[in-house]
């Protein structure tokens, strides 16, 4: 006949309870042959009556209240005189005694897990006096445990790794069962493990719970993950004990255990060759059923005759071959290309050589397309130089293209207009003769840079551009002039000799050997007697005074035509006029004003006398203004 679990339990309360009862009815004799004896004033009775520990079976599931064990003193004669109390821990709420028999009860379900034992007091009291015929005694009452509670797996359900290919016995993880009952009694809290789901993969240790290997050389690109099921058995895993289960999730880890290999033999890629330079030309990837660092790879050429054209690098998200170009690609040179490539692991375990090797080779061949190509000329950038002098029609230079492509298709020559807005050359459409096409300024636009294009007769769209750079030659077409507007003064104090004015000159030419001036006055201010010139044969310069004293109010203003010569060949001169105000300065000779002041008259003038000076002032101004300048009117 099997039992149920409540049916087990119960079985184990009534074996229990059997046991308690037995030896209490073992115990009552001895207790009964104890007398006690009294003793006035501060003796003390003798304590014969108290168990220091009772048993009570934890579960108990019947209706009436569970018997836990009887107090009795050798003082009750059993004619009711002594009553018993009881107090502490449950008292009352869980443990009753009967007060004239000593007997003690508990009246609920009581748990071990909870509570394993509880602390209580008794007394023995005359009935009538209600004082203590005995001392107060404390004792145990002792839950006994059951095994009513099955082991847990309390930090389940678990996740381990273990790397692939691990030889038998290879730990993986630890599990841990805890069971509530009591360690101390019988075997409710003794765990044992087992596996219910693995195997043949995976073992688990009885004692300890370690999950170790069971088989060989298992293989993660087979399988990578492997779902366990441990059993915790209480009762030393006997029938009739409690179980409990967890699940354990093994992933086998990776190893380097698989060589890379190129799924083919040989790969083919067309390319044009007018793909510029660092373009990827094709991908290629041996294959790696391992992953991580397991899977890196590197690429290299080894041999083939595009060692110099062409280079591979490794992709480090996709492990791929990337191969691009170095060099440009001409179809007219060379048609197609082949490379010999090895794929090797970049870390090998030394462990799995045997299964090696671990690299792998392949050969690309790579087919060169023919493109049409735009004319290419025959210079990047051709540079040509004319005078300014030159006339219209010119010739400047040529420039030449041609077709690369194997059809050779005729090429004609035009400007491009937005390089040449003034349209100052023309070109031979046949010929590419550059000529001048209008009159070149070289202080205008010193360098003209021109774009030509190049047209294939047959296919108009295919357009080469080359670039001309047009130096301007310099002729000495420009006239010396002063470097700067000049602010010329002189002292109304000044002694003859006296340095008023520094001159420079300029000229826009740009003479290969540089600018030589020469400064002179002109013929009619030559023998003026106010200022002469001299010049410092530096390209420079100085006027002086030649009198002593100037006033303003007899003349304000003079005016100095000074003649410069350059050069150049032929030479060239121009006549600058040096305006020069007489001031007032002062002790340092720092003009103070300039302005021509009114001239004040003698007291007493007559009327008559102011109409004469008018009138010589007025015959002046007419003499002045049929002379040359100034300094012949004062001549």
């Amino acid at each position: 006949m099997k039992l149920g679990k409540v049916e087990f339990c119960h079985l184990l309360q009534i074996i229990a309870l059997f046991l308690c009862l037995s030896g209490m009815n073992q115990a009552e004799p001895s207790r009964s042959r104890s007398k006690p004896y009294f003793q006035s004033g501060r003796t003390r009775t003798k304590r014969s009556w108290v168990w220091n520990q009772f048993f009570v079976l934890e579960e108990y599931m019947g209706t009436d209240p569970l018997y836990v064990g009887k107090l009795h003193s050798d003082v009750d004669k059993g004619d009711g005189s002594i009553k018993y109390i009881l107090s502490g821990e449950g008292a009352s709420s869980i443990f009753i005694i009967d007060e004239n028999t000593g007997d003690i009860h508990a009246t609920k379900r009581l748990d071990r897990e909870e509570q394993a034992y509880y602390t209580l007091r008794a007394q023995a009291l005359d009935r009538l006096t209600n004082k203590p015929v005995e001392p107060e005694s404390e004792f145990v009452i002792k839950i006994q445990d059951i095994n009513d509670n099955e082991p847990k797996f309390l930090d389940g359900p678990y996740t381990a790794g273990v790397p692939e290919m691990s030889p038998v016995g290879t730990s993986v993880v630890q599990v841990t069962a805890t069971d509530a009952d009591d360690p101390t009694y019988g075997n409710s809290a003794r765990v044992v493990y087992s596996i219910l789901q693995g195997q043949p993969y995976f073992s688990v240790e009885p004692k300890t719970g370690v999950i170790k290997t069971a088989l060989p050389n298992m293989d993660r690109e087979a399988k990578d993950q492997y779902l366990l099921v441990i059993q915790a058995k209480d009762m030393v895993g006997q029938n009739g004990g409690l179980s409990g289960t967890t699940s354990v999730t093994v992933t086998l880890t990776d190893v380097n255990d698989n060589p890379p290999r190129f799924p083919r033999r040989s790969y083919q890629y067309n390319v044009p060759e007018s793909l510029p330079v660092a373009s990827v030309v094709a991908r290629i990837k041996a294959a790696d059923a391992d992953v991580g660092p397991n899977a890196e790879m590197e690429y290299k050429i080894v041999d083939g005759d595009g060692l110099g054209v062409f280079k591979i690098s490794v992709d480090k998200d996709t492990q791929e071959g990337i191969i691009t170009i170095q060099k440009e690609l001409d179809f007219e040179a060379k048609t197609s290309y082949t490379l010999r490539i090895e794929a090797a692991n970049m870390h090998v375990d030394p462990r799995f050589l045997s299964l090696g090797p671990f690299n792998d080779m392949t050969t690309v061949k790579i087919i060169v397309e023919d493109v049409d190509e735009p004319p290419v000329f025959t210079s990047r950038l051709y540079s040509m130089v004319v005078s300014e002098a030159a006339k219209i029609g010119t010739i400047i230079g040529t420039v030449a293209a041609h077709d690369p492509d194997a059809s050779n298709s005729p090429v004609r020559y035009s400007i491009d207009r937005n390089t040449d807005l003034e349209r100052y050359f023309n070109i031979d459409a046949n010929s590419g003769v550059i000529t001048t096409a209008k009159s070149l300024d070289r202080e205008t636009n010193a360098v003209h840079n021109i774009t030509v294009l190049a047209m294939e007769s047959q296919n108009p769209a295919q357009i080469g551009r080359g670039y001309v750079a047009i130096t301007i030659l310099d002729i000495n077409d420009n006239a010396p002039e002063f470097a700067m507007e000049y602010e010329t003064t002189v002292c109304e104090n000044a002694q003859p000799g006296q340095v008023i004015q520094k001159i420079s000159a300029i000229d826009k030419d740009d003479p290969p050997n540089g600018h030589q001036f020469y400064f002179s006055l002109t013929a009619e201010a030559a023998n003026n007697h106010n200022f002469t010139l001299q010049d410092n044969k530096d390209n420079t310069a100085t006027v002086l005074t030649r009198r002593n004293g100037f006033r303003r109010q007899e003349q304000s203003v003079f005016y100095l035509p000074i003649f410069i010569v350059d050069s150049g060949s032929p030479s060239l001169s121009s006549t600058n006029t040096l305006t020069i105000r007489v001031c007032d300065c002062d002790a340092d000779g720092i003009a103070q004003t300039c302005n021509a002041e009114a001239y004040i008259l003698p007291a007493g003038l007559s009327t008559g006398a102011l109409i004469a000076i008018l009138a010589c002032v007025l015959t002046l101004l007419g003499k002045s203004s049929s002379c040359y300048n100034y300094f012949q009117c004062n001549a």
